[in-house]
């Protein structure tokens, strides 16, 4: 029997706090473990209950969302907390900061059931998960507010297959379409990915984006 996947929600909104636990206590291989009302509170439960996954709120008083995000994701005790940031807005300056802080995934609050049972479950894998209007917010921001890219060294060690797919991934693309987009195998594509992880020294696909975005790769190898 697979393993249960341990939520924590972290909102101010005490309706929508409940909201989410209906849902997601409804949904089989999954239950709530906690409730946070504060970023401060969220990043105390995340340490008494290490949940796998958090629902992180970016708007929340005493300690905003993307201060406990830092707090969680920077706790070497807490290396398999996964947080997926939520927020009313795709605003940008809500969106990077956030998965700079270490956050997973990022999904906006009207998203559908669905995609928020589809983000929690992905991301428990320790994989990433971005909306797609945040992923097109990141790459029109980039490009242009035409920042000088920071230096990169890491980038040096990757062979000219896994930039390519480092691009797509900043991109927004899954597994799935890049197989479909550079004609290759499933297999081979993830075999790419866990290497650029490793070499990047990266937890999951979101933080490839931001290393791709960062180092100017993904401006420079955009496709027309």
């Amino acid at each position: 029997m697979a393993e249960t996947i341990r939520v924590l929600i972290a909102d101010d909104q005490a309706l929508l706090r409940g909201s989410f636990r209906v849902l997601i206590d409804s949904t089989p291989g999954m239950a709530v473990v906690g409730e946070a009302g504060d970023g401060a509170s969220a990043v105390r439960l995340a340490r008494e209950l290490s949940p796998d996954v958090v629902l992180m709120d970016l708007r929340m008083p005493v300690l905003d969302g993307i201060a406990a995000t830092r707090e969680i994701c920077s706790d070497e005790t807490q290396a398999g907390v996964r947080v997926l940031a939520l927020t009313m807005f795709d605003m940008d300056e809500y969106v990077y900061p956030a998965l700079q802080a270490g956050a997973s995934g990022f999904l906006l609050k009207d998203a559908s059931p669905a995609e928020l049972v589809g983000g929690i479950r992905v991301i428990s894998t320790g994989e990433g998960v971005l909306a797609p209007t945040v992923t097109r917010r990141l790459i029109r921001n980039f490009s242009r507010r035409g920042e000088t890219a920071r230096p990169a060294p890491r980038l040096v060690g990757l062979t000219k297959r896994e930039q390519e797919i480092l691009v797509l991934i900043a991109n927004g693309l899954s597994n799935t379409e890049i197989s479909q987009r550079l004609v290759i195998s499933m297999p081979t594509v993830k075999t790419h990915v866990g290497s650029l992880l490793a070499k990047l020294h990266a937890r999951d696909r979101a933080q490839l984006v931001i290393i791709a975005y960062e180092s100017g790769l993904a401006e420079r190898g955009m496709p027309a």
